[in-house]
């Protein structure tokens, strides 16, 4: 038996009242879901613990079958170790977004979609200016980066805000609050004139694009305590592909193995032909390989219904299709999403997230579509989310 577990990224989310009441997931187009959702079964798993932060840490944590009460301790600690980046006892890690804050508001909590070349060569920058031996920035992917203070874990008492849930909104009001904020608006503060006067930004600029004004610090984190390997855990042997460092970082800690696939990226431009091919590959040597894939979750923090459908439908056709087109050893998959992403919050939340498991050669009493309002119709239901795992390889 082998096993693919395809993670969308967000992709559950509110009814659109401009769209008939329907959810991004019911105005995709995705035949090949639905095959799986009338074959296979439904239902809804909750993967983000009560009271803890409806954050892709703790919703993945679940996913790959770790109870985030116990494991999560912090965002940008787990994106550190995917980097590479050592944390020592007495230093804390914090989130790094390049980010674009005109007039007063965030205008793009990812500097219009930066590239990683230019991001890289402004934090480097950064780095070079501000960078001391307790304070340390580290390059990362697109507009997503890492400081590293040395002696502070006060800064892990401030009460910070991720930029992508203020959007549109006056900064002022969302700074970081609290003990050990200081030091976070401080550094916030000076980043203003040298990211914001870097020549990636003219270039930028003439070419029309938005510039990045500075770095915004958020998700603290201390270290990371040490999970056990998924093989030793569920018995199985596992890679996993994304384009994020948080799901690397996931992936290291479980012990998988990150699969390197040229052209997986966070956005539409995606190549998710050669991601499920690669994974598909892996699987030939694999277990169980997880397909990581982050588009209809970009696309939900930008409020593009359109572009976030177009994710799905993606999804559907160059990974699910292939899935279903498998042609060796008997294949059980899980689809489901992390966490919702509504259109209307442009951030994540907290709810119940619809899932699927399809097993090849086997017929059950699913549902007509892959969707929140079917899945919920089963009645079927995983609470603590963790639970999904072992439900999927061993029930």
């Amino acid at each position: 038996m082998k096993f693919c577990v395809v993670i969308m990224d967000g992709a559950s989310g509110w009814p659109l009242p401009e769209r008939d009441n329907l959810t991004c997931l019911e105005l995709a187009i995705t035949p090949n879901l639905d095959t799986m959702a009338r074959e296979g079964y439904l239902g809804m798993a909750l993967t983000v613990p009560p009271g803890m932060e409806p954050s892709s840490a703790c919703a993945c944590m679940s996913v790959l079958g770790y109870d985030p009460v116990k494991y999560y301790r912090g965002r940008s600690g787990i994106e550190a170790r995917s980097m590479g980046v050592p944390v020592e006892e007495g230093e804390v890690t914090f989130r790094c977004n390049l980010v674009t804050v005109l007039e007063g508001r965030m205008v793009s909590y990812s500097a219009g979609q930066i590239s990683t070349d230019e991001a890289r060569a402004i934090i480097r920058t950064v780095d070079e200016k501000m960078g001391t031996e307790e304070i340390s920035f580290f390059p990362g992917v697109n507009y997503r980066h890492i400081c590293k203070i040395k002696g502070r874990e006060d800064t892990l008492k401030a009460v910070c805000t991720p930029p992508h849930d203020i959007t549109g909104r006056p900064v002022v009001d969302f700074l970081p609050k609290g003990e050990g904020s200081a030091l976070l608006r401080e550094l916030m503060k000076r980043s203003e004139g040298i990211v914001s006067g870097h020549p990636v930004n003219a270039r930028r600029k003439t070419g029309g694009k938005l510039p990045a004004t500075n770095i915004w610090l958020f998700w603290g984190s201390g270290r990371i305590p040490d999970m056990p390997p998924f093989e030793t855990e569920y018995g199985l042997s596992t890679a996993m592909t994304s384009s994020v460092d948080l799901l690397r970082g996931l992936a290291d800690m479980a012990g998988m193995e990150n699969l390197n696939i040229p052209g997986v990226t966070d956005g539409l431009d995606n190549d998710y032909a050669a991601q499920a091919e690669g994974a598909l590959q892996a699987l030939q040597q694999k277990d169980l390989v997880v397909i990581h894939i982050e588009a209809p979750d970009e696309m939900g923090h930008r409020g593009a219904i359109q572009d976030k459908i177009a994710a799905i439908e993606n999804i559907d056709r160059e990974v699910i299709r292939r899935l279903l087109e498998w042609e060796g050893d008997d294949l059980k998959v899980l689809v489901m999403p992390d966490h919702p992403t509504p259109i209307k919050l442009k951030t994540h939340c907290a709810e119940p997230v619809p899932f699927l498991v399809w097993r090849s050669g086997v017929k059950g009493k699913g549902g007509k579509r892959f969707t929140e309002q079917e899945a919920s119709r089963t009645g079927l239901s995983v609470e603590p989310g963790y639970r999904i795992m072992d439900r999927f390889i061993r029930g």
